[in-house]
């Protein structure tokens, strides 16, 4: 998967929230955006001594401590993690392994962006759910600790979406990779979201890239301008 992300305010997304139940909004508000790309701000879902909690965090798993500024606030690191692949969550000394068991969220969409290159070209889609069906990614996050100048403690969040291999119905828009796609309406979302479930082998079933929703798909010339250079086509969910 591609490091972009459609989290536009429509029905979907705000009745997919309201089956979520969350306890716990953020205070700056949900993250919308057609255009959401890696290293930005976008609104995670996560559960916690059984509270459903939405936070603004920053795609990108690893960060560090940036001391080009006074305050020492986190960035992303060098090591590129907008994406977890699934082949990693289980190797103890990668970035997602701890928080596959103890920090899985969702990731609330309208759709997702995919880029594939083609000889010297690079050839873009949009895929967008339908919204009688809402969107979630599946993803990992990190908190970060720390204090600023003042003394202050604060709390920095980070997150991924978790990579699958690619789906044969998608693998001519993107050759190398599926995102965890999950759906309230088979269950799998609330399994993700889970937080009593630490066993990983409980969760291995998802691990296998399944098309839950309906997506219409749009080739489109740039991502940043979004104008349509094709017919759009529609690919099934898996029975």
């Amino acid at each position: 998967m591609c490091g972009r992300l459609n989290v536009t305010d429509n029905p979907a997304v705000r009745s997919l929230c309201d089956q979520l139940e969350i306890d716990l909004w953020p205070q700056e508000g949900m993250r919308f955006s057609r255009f959401i790309r890696a290293t930005e701000r976008l609104t995670i879902v996560f559960e916690h001594e059984h509270q459903r909690i939405a936070r603004n965090a920053i795609w990108w798993l690893l960060l560090e401590r940036d001391h080009g500024q006074p305050n020492g606030r986190f960035k992303p690191s060098r090591y590129t993690s907008f994406n977890t692949r699934y082949d990693k969550l289980n190797v103890p000394r990668s970035a997602g392994y701890h928080a596959y068991r103890q920090h899985r969220c969702v990731i609330p969409a309208a759709g997702f962006g995919e880029t594939q290159k083609k000889g010297s070209r690079l050839h873009y889609h949009d895929l967008v759910a339908d919204q009688s069906a809402p969107l979630a990614m599946g993803g990992l996050y990190r908190e970060w600790h720390g204090r600023d100048r003042h003394g202050h403690a604060y709390t920095e969040t980070s997150c991924s979406v978790v990579t699958l291999p690619s789906h044969p119905k998608l693998s001519n828009i993107h050759q190398k990779s599926t995102p965890l796609m999950l759906s309230a309406k088979d269950g799998s979302l609330n399994r993700w979201l889970d937080s009593g479930t630490k066993d990983p082998a409980l969760l291995e079933d998802l691990l296998t890239p399944k098309i839950r929703h309906s997506l219409t798909v749009y080739p489109i010339n740039k991502p940043s301008l979004y104008e349509t250079v094709g017919e759009p086509y529609t690919v099934a969910p898996d029975v």
